[in-house]
């Protein structure tokens, strides 16, 4: 039985220090609380999530971190909600149980770490099958699309500390934009979104409001997104396996500027590359 949603956010009672003057305010914050992932009554992974779009939740986190392949692999999905946090309750097909069983583990998510507990490095740097869609996204799109988001964006326009994920069609148009504490846990409701409204990667690209690290490629790659725009610098191990899986990365990018990392030619309308 799945629960109510829970408010992405909450009213606090506080007090501001202006020029020396305390006075009473309330201010909305942004909600946390731990949810654990289960697949057949086993229970996976808890991660510190906000109590939002937790379906989408669940299908993304499982299909980026290869427990599903595809959508029509879990059965059933439900909430529950303890004393302590939610429970995303999945039923998968038999084939995917077993063979997550033979690779798990206790890990905890916190909203700065994307791969905690992993037990070998195998794991950490897991390969990824190279995306080959032939996508091409003028460069004006990007722009629109960095433009309309902070509109799109509720919850952090109350709150200020929530990250964003978008998926943008090729015109720049947002098409889904879901929200969370955790960067990792956004673009995970993002793929979950895309996932439940089977839209073809292929016909557009993503923006997510964070740094790029080695996690967030690899999960685009999962999602088989072709084009990963982030609004803040990747590490180089990103990078490198941005290059590797034939994602194009589109890092700091800015209403005025953007840093073309890697597979510029999905990029059009960029002189001296797209339009040689």
């Amino acid at each position: 039985m799945s629960v109510p949603a829970r408010p992405a956010s909450i009213a606090n009672a506080a007090r501001v220090l202006r020029s020396g003057v305390s006075a009473p305010i309330t201010e909305v914050i942004a909600e946390e609380m731990p949810v654990a992932l289960v697949y057949n009554n086993i229970s996976h992974a808890v991660m510190m999530s906000t109590p939002a779009d937790l379906k989408d939740f669940g299908l993304g986190f499982s299909l980026s971190e290869g427990i599903l392949t595809r959508r029509d692999e879990l059965l059933d999905i439900a909430t529950e909600e303890t004393d302590v946090g939610i429970e995303v309750r999945m039923a998968i097909a038999l084939e995917r149980f077993n063979l997550l069983k033979d690779r798990r583990r206790s890990l905890t998510g916190r909203t700065g770490c994307g791969i905690c507990g992993v037990e070998s490095l195998e794991q950490a740097i897991r390969p990824v099958e190279k995306v080959t869609a032939a996508t091409e996204v003028p460069i004006d799109s990007i722009y629109k699309a960095l433009t309309d988001l902070p509109g799109q964006q509720l919850v952090n326009k109350l709150t200020h500390a929530v990250h964003a994920a978008a998926w943008v069609n090729c015109a720049g148009e947002i098409q889904i934009t879901r929200e969370d504490v955790g960067r990792h846990n956004a673009l995970d409701k993002l793929i979950g979104a895309m996932a439940w409204k089977d839209v073809d990667a292929a016909q557009g690209f993503a923006v997510i409001t964070s740094r790029c690290s080695v996690e967030m490629v690899q999960k685009a790659a999962a999602a088989r997104i072709p084009v990963l725009v982030a609004i803040s610098a990747p590490t180089a191990l990103a990078q490198r396996m941005a290059d590797s899986a034939g994602i194009t990365l589109v890092a700091l990018a800015r209403l005025d500027s953007v840093l073309v990392v890697t597979h510029p030619e999905r990029i059009t309308g960029i002189p001296g590359v797209s339009d040689q």
